[in-house]
């Protein structure tokens, strides 16, 4: 008897995950999902639509189970049409900047404007929002348990999202998550719980995994890592961990079902220039690593970390995600298919994306800042002095970490005279229009040197930070950035030298990848001209506001101590 289908590829090199080898193979696809591998059944099983994958691999969909399409500043919709490129199908995105910016419905939001994404988009629920406390920081919205509950009902939702406080819950506390996370267990045993836990080691990270958190993806020590393996946890290795040493230590002990690659954050540009978890699996190559295996613990592994055990591998009844290679050892995409349709071929592709509004119309205008002027950065002095002593974040390349800085000012008619100190002053605007704060700092080291830097994509509160060596251009940034309703500025000499617009939420686009690509390049660009020296100097201004990251940062309530947590003064008087 003969049967119809819908789709066969013919005489492609199919990669078993099970052997972890490649096989010339027909794949049968019949609604969405593969009926048949195999060349026996030739004549039995046929289709209006054949392709022909003579001399080309064929490989399971990639599934990336950690990474935060907010990083990409673009919406889901075009994130999902940018990874098909890149033979990504699946992701799982912790979307906590937009719940920072709006809580529970931020998710939601989220989540309604990816339906229409050429790859399956599944989210984490957002663990620690705000990232630090309410006493540290405002933010638009809130996470608490309640909603918590309420996003793991959703269909969409598929794991707990790192939590990130993490010496915090391993201590008496009266976190949120905390709570969540003792009813989930009650009645869920085997829901994914991700973890953000550097440098813990030894009783803290056993007490880490008791609370069933039990994965991480943050940078580590060769003895970070192994302590991680010992002790049960899964590893995300991240590209910055994607070194041959940490390979060596995973093939030399043959911990391949305990790790996964995942991508993390990674901005529009890089995305452009690089590529996806495409990116990470060539890397691994290039490092030695088995093509075979690379390809392994970029689909199977992280498909089963998330429980999808509908893909991430080629065998009947499986979802149709795969992905077609010109070349192996280059993972090179050249056809991409979801649920046996193609999305993805590199000889037809070019990036037509239609712009069309995706969300509430309230998230395009979410700043709520009056205009600016001079005045709002005379930082005024009480007492009757000539000078004080300042606290100052040092930014230092390589790292989104600070180090604190105290220094000397000088005091004139009780004014602070920071524009002639050669240090910068940073100022953080509450934008939701819930207290109108404003938190004073300084910055120094790998940081611009003149001008002035505004954003309002600044982790994780996404309140407007700017940075300047003169009022007259922090004025001119941070007034653009209110007019463009979100988005990235670089002034000088009173100036526009680079805008980016972030009008959705003030921190997306709906523009496609190369778009916002093109434009964050020209806001790197001016910001190295300024004097700007980090590794990623978007990365590393966006993160001043990141109350979770050591030592100094600043937000609308002023200075935080990371490492005591909590508000410390501007200056003091010797």
């Amino acid at each position: 008897m003969v049967e119809k289908i819908d789709l066969i590829i013919e005489n492609g090199l199919v990669f078993n995950s099970y052997f972890k080898e490649f096989k010339e193979q027909n794949i049968y696809i019949k609604n969405g999902k593969i009926y048949y591998i195999g060349k026996d059944e030739e004549g039995k099983l046929v289709s209006d639509k054949v392709v022909d994958a003579k001399d080309k691999y064929i490989v399971p969909g990639l599934v990336d189970i950690h990474m935060h399409i907010e990083s990409s500043m673009v919406s889901p919709k075009a994130f999902g049409e940018f990874l098909a490129s890149c033979g990504v199908t699946t992701i799982v995105s912790e979307p906590h900047e937009m719940a920072n910016v709006d809580g529970y419905n931020g998710v939601i939001s989220m989540i309604e404007a990816g339906k229409d994404s050429p790859i399956d988009i599944f989210y984490g629920i957002p663990s620690c929002v705000p990232a630090s406390r309410e006493e540290l920081e405002t933010t638009g919205g809130i996470i608490d348990a309640p909603d918590m509950a309420k996003l793991k009902e959703n269909p969409k939702v598929v794991c707990v999202g790192e939590v990130m406080n993490y010496r915090e819950i391993i201590r008496p506390n009266n976190l949120e998550i905390s709570k969540f996370i003792e009813n989930l267990r009650k009645v869920d045993k085997s829901f994914p719980i991700e973890g953000h836990c550097p440098k813990l080691v030894g009783l803290d990270l056993a007490k880490f995994l008791y609370l069933g958190i039990d994965s991480d993806h943050t940078e580590h020590t060769i003895e970070e890592l192994y302590q991680r393996f010992s002790n049960g946890m899964f590893v995300e290795i991240q590209e910055k961990m994607l070194k041959k040493e940490v390979l060596d230590l995973i093939e030399n002990n043959n911990l391949y079902e305990y790790f996964c690659f995942v991508t993390d954050d990674v901005m529009a540009d890089t995305l452009y220039e690089q590529g996806q978890l495409n990116a990470l699996v060539k890397k691994a190559i290039s490092l030695g690593f088995s093509p075979k295996q690379a390809i392994y613990n970029a689909s199977y592994t992280p498909s089963r970390r998330m429980n999808l055990f509908d893909r991430g591998v080629l065998a009947p009844g499986k979802i149709a995600d795969m992905v077609v290679l010109d070349n192996l050892e280059n993972f090179g995409v050249y056809e991409t298919y979801k649920n046996g349709k193609l999305i993805y071929n590199r000889d037809s592709y070019n990036d037509t994306y239609v712009e069309t509004p995706q969300f509430p119309e309230s998230y395009y205008r979410s700043i709520k800042l009056l205009p600016i002027n001079n005045s709002v950065f005379n930082i005024y002095v009480r007492e009757n002095v000539n000078k004080v002593k300042v606290n100052v974040m040092e930014i230092n390349d390589g790292s989104t970490r600070t180090t604190k800085k105290e220094v000397n000012m000088k005091v004139k008619d009780h004014i602070l005279q920071w524009e002639d100190s050669g240090y910068l002053l940073a100022t953080v605007f509450e934008r939701y229009g819930k207290n109108n704060g404003i938190g004073f700092g300084f910055m120094t080291g790998d940081c611009h040197k003149r001008g002035a830097v505004a954003s309002s994509y600044a982790h994780d509160n996404h309140n407007v930070l700017v940075a300047g060596s003169n009022s007259r251009d922090m004025v001119m940034a941070v007034n653009r950035i209110i007019e463009m309703q979100g988005g990235m500025v670089v002034v000088d000499e009173g100036y526009i030298k680079a805008d980016l617009q972030l009008n959705v939420g003030g921190i997306l686009s709906e523009t496609s990848i190369p778009k916002v690509a093109k434009g964050l390049l020209k806001i790197r660009n001016s910001m190295i001209k300024l004097g700007y020296k980090h590794y990623n100097p978007i990365m590393s201004f966006g993160t001043i506001n990141l109350t979770v990251s050591p030592a100094l940062k600043l937000t609308d309530k002023g200075l935080v101590d990371v490492n005591k947590s909590c508000i410390i003064p501007l200056y003091s008087i010797d």
